[in-house]
């Protein structure tokens, strides 16, 4: 058994503070899924009072036992595990694009009747690994080597997005990678070097196949210019956040979730600070600040690099999701359709969630400082 898990001295060693803010974090978006989806479920959809919610309860519930599980795991089966898992869920992202279902103009998710599975957000945490493995392992003994090959793994995964399209996810891969790599101690130069191609190559492709990326100058004229282009949902989510004011309007009462289509998923933190007032999201993003300061705390006592650069790469990915799911509600960025960490609607969200608490709380729990 103790091969497979560790039942031994689990409760011990698991870090009280991290495991608590990750339970609150699910007991919260239990709470405002309720008042988020009620009205989605019985005014627009003409479903049960409490169908979205009930939905949302089940997932939250599952992915809550799911990071348990994964925080008995034994950490060096999960590290053995690592690369496969993460290619197995690459094969679904290449899948998408030929048999996903289009929703709103993207195909991001694969139909599995019993619920739709969206790839992108199972391969998030399995990426940063396996870059974090590529990085610290001896498979490429030069370090600059390691972060090109790095960057040609990213740069895969988000030509695979960019067919999708998915902007929200590229971007948030490439901040995460951006951390990874300088934690892991990369040459400036030799960053900026990559960056530059990267972003020559953007502007390239923009210029070349302009109808293939519409999108993108759509969403970033719309935030450039909201009153010329109409940026509807972020005017209304920022109207929300100043209606409800410190206190809040109270539970129900506010109107984003009836006039904005997707409040429930990419404008949550409005919804919570219309109805629940801005202390009430002050909150929120505390919980995650507290998170961060908590695992680097930890990392900062960790002898091995692989540990050091997962949990940093882990917690990078959480405050940047965070803070553009923030920035987008408060009108400071572009739309991406970006939900927030398990708060916000959807099964493959909170699913990804669970797996990240949990290998989170696995790494963290370790006694062993050195591999």
């Amino acid at each position: 058994m103790d091969k497979f898990f560790k039942i031994e001295n689990y409760w011990r060693n698991i870090d009280k503070h991290i495991l608590a803010s990750f339970l609150l974090l699910f007991t919260l978006g239990i709470f405002f899924s309720f008042s988020s989806t009620s009205f989605l479920a019985d005014e627009r959809l003409n479903k049960g009072y409490y169908f979205f919610f009930q939905k949302h309860l089940f997932y939250a519930l599952f992915s809550f036992f799911l990071m348990i599980f994964v925080s008995m795991v034994n950490t060096d089966l999960i590290n053995k595990s690592l690369l496969p898992i993460f290619l197995f869920f690459l094969l679904l992202l290449i899948l998408v694009p030929f048999f996903g279902i289009e929703v709103k103009g993207a195909k991001r998710w694969l139909n599995f009747y019993v619920f739709r599975f969206q790839p992108i957000e199972f391969i998030k945490p399995f990426f940063i690994l396996v870059i974090a493995q590529i990085i610290t392992s001896n498979w490429i003994k030069n370090l600059n080597l390691a972060h090109l090959f790095s960057f040609s793994l990213l740069s895969f995964l988000i030509l695979l997005l960019v067919l999708q399209p998915d902007l929200g996810q590229s971007v948030l891969l490439i901040c995460t990678w951006i951390s990874l790599v300088f934690v892991s101690g990369a040459n400036v130069f030799y960053l900026s070097l990559i960056l530059t191609f990267a972003i020559s190559l953007f502007f390239l492709l923009l210029y070349l196949v302009p109808e293939k990326f519409s999108y993108i100058v759509t969403r970033l004229t719309s935030f450039m210019d909201p009153e010329k282009s109409g940026n509807f949902q972020s005017q209304k989510a920022t109207e929300a956040i100043k209606q409800g004011g410190l206190k809040g309007q109270g539970m129900g009462e506010g109107i984003l979730k009836e006039s904005v289509p997707e409040a429930h998923t990419d404008y949550i933190i409005a919804v919570v600070s219309e109805e629940f007032g801005s202390v009430v999201s002050i909150l929120i993003i505390t919980i995650f600040l507290f998170l961060a300061f908590r695992i680097i705390k930890k990392v900062i006592n960790f002898s091995s690099n692989f540990y050091k650069l997962s949990l940093s790469g882990l917690v990078s990915l959480l405050i940047f999701q965070t803070f553009i799911h923030v920035g987008v509600n408060a009108n400071l960025l572009p739309t991406t359709g970006m939900t927030l960490p398990f708060l916000s609607y959807g099964g493959s969200s909170l699913l990804s969630s669970g797996i990240i608490a949990g290998i989170i709380l696995n790494y963290t729990s370790l006694r062993e400082r050195t591999e």
